[in-house]
This record gives structure tokens, sequence and C-alpha cells, in this order.
């Protein structure tokens, strides 16, 4: 249930969803005559556009969540494993054409690769089913699986999880398939403006992790006045920075995150 009513409520607390949303009801009143009510959404709808396609509202909104957590430094202490996220692999692209598609976030795979590669005792486990609510779509973890081989990561360091389908479901059974030991050193890689909501979901799962913070969207706060040169750049960032708000109040509300706004541990 908290699945389904999670891509609901996220579908329509985006801002190019809203908006056109707004637009089409504003658009039918004109059309059944309901000029006033209907013109006014409609100019509402063209308003909250320009407002979110081209002013630094985005930045603003987003760059709370990508400054939280710092940029991991290496202090000399390998870690014991390592975590990824799905949200990078375009799962059914990559099967149609035989070749890793990603997206956005493809900066989680990149880092998957080289921390593989700098640490190679660290077991490295990609969590990540298929998260579509209308499609039926293949799940990221066997094309991490095979990026992985292809790259030559031994086989018995690899560990998929293929069935979650939110963030709360990448930490309790990556928790439940690891069995972390006291002691052991993991870190958690997935983009920054993802991290609070992901890190909440761990301690909440009670697995210690260390966020690995990349695909920062960002140059820092330097971007907080920075407008942008086209409506759909804005509108992008401003669904993701939405989509995130929103679902650290809803984990919150559902006991599903350890904090409202999860930070680094003093």
């Amino acid at each position: 249930m908290f699945f389904y009513a999670s891509k609901i409520l996220g579908f329509f607390t985006q801002p190019s969803n809203f908006i056109a949303a707004l637009c089409v009801v504003g658009l039918a009143l004109v059309l059944m005559n309901r000029h006033r009510l209907g013109t006014w959404l409609v100019t509402s709808g063209i308003l909250l556009l320009l407002l979110f396609g081209y002013s630094p509202l985005a930045n603003v909104m987003l760059l709370p969540l990508t400054e939280r957590f710092p940029k991991w430094q290496d202090d000399g202490r390998a870690p014991d494993g390592v975590i990824v996220l799905g949200g990078a692999i375009d799962s059914d692209s990559s099967t149609a054409r035989g070749s890793l598609e990603m997206n956005a976030s493809g900066e989680r795979i990149t880092a998957m690769l080289e921390l593989a590669h700098r640490y190679p005792q660290a077991r490295i486990v990609f969590t990540g089913g298929a998260s579509s609510l209308i499609e039926q779509s293949l799940s990221e973890a066997p094309v991490a699986g095979d990026v992985l081989r292809r790259f030559g990561v031994a086989s018995e360091r690899v560990l998929l999880e293929t069935d979650s389908r939110t963030t709360d479901e990448n930490a309790s059974f990556t928790a439940r398939m690891v069995h972390p030991k006291p002691g052991e050193r993991w870190l958690l890689v997935t983009s920054a403006w993802h991290m609070p909501r992901s890190i909440g979901a761990f301690r909440k799962a009670g697995f210690d992790v260390e966020a690995y913070p990349v695909d920062w969207r960002t140059r820092g706060w330097i971007d907080a006045g920075e407008t942008f040169d086209a409506a759909s750049h804005g509108l992008a960032r401003s669904d993701v920075a939405m989509h995130e708000w929103v679902g650290l109040i809803s984990y919150r509300l559902a006991g599903r995150s350890s904090e409202w706004l999860p930070g680094p541990k003093r």
C-alpha cells in the first residue's frame, strides 16, 4: 500500500505534473463556459511554469538536500562493503540494446565501478528492483551485475537485491541480505539530493552506513541565485527537489525514517 500511495502522491506533487493538471482543468472549465475560474487556473499554471522553470527556486529547494552530507573522505581504512542504490539504469533500454543505458543519475554506476576497483576486498551490493507503477519494467540489479562482471569484478564479491521498489525497501531488504557485523564499515552510494532520505531509511532499518554522495546537480550554494535558460531544465530540477522533500515528510510520518532531515552523525 505504501508503494502505491508514494507513487501516486509523488506524481501529483511534482511541479511539472501539477502545472499540467492545473492548465488542463482550467482549459476544461473554459470550454464549459466557466470562464472566470478556468482563466484563473490557466493563468496560475503559466505563472507557476515561469516560477519553477526559470527562477532559482529549483536550486534553492535542492541545495539543502545536496549539501547535507559532505563528500566522503578516505581516511585510510578500507570499507568492508559498498551499497549502491538503484535509480540510475534504464533496465528496459539496456536489455533491448544490449548495452548499459543510464539516466541523469549515472554517477552512481561510475562510483560503483571506481570503488569496486579501489577496494578489491570490499563486497559490492546493488539494490534496485522494478519501481514503475504503470509499466511492467525489468529490475536494474541484473543489469548492474552484468556491468560489474564485464569490468572484472569477481562474482563472489557481488550481491544483487532485485525486489525493492522504494528507498525503504532498499534499506530493509539489503539489511536482511547482508547481516552487517558490528564494527564493519559500509558505504552508501546514491545521489546527493537523495542521501538524507536514504540515510534515514537505513538508520531506521538498523544498518549503520556512511554517506558516499554523488550526482550533486549543482556547484554548491553559489547556484542559489542561478536562473535557468530553459524551462525544462528548471522544471526537471524542481521535480527532483519536490519529490525528495515530500518523500522525507512522508517517510517520517510513516515511521520509515529515523529523522525529519537526517544528517551526518557527530
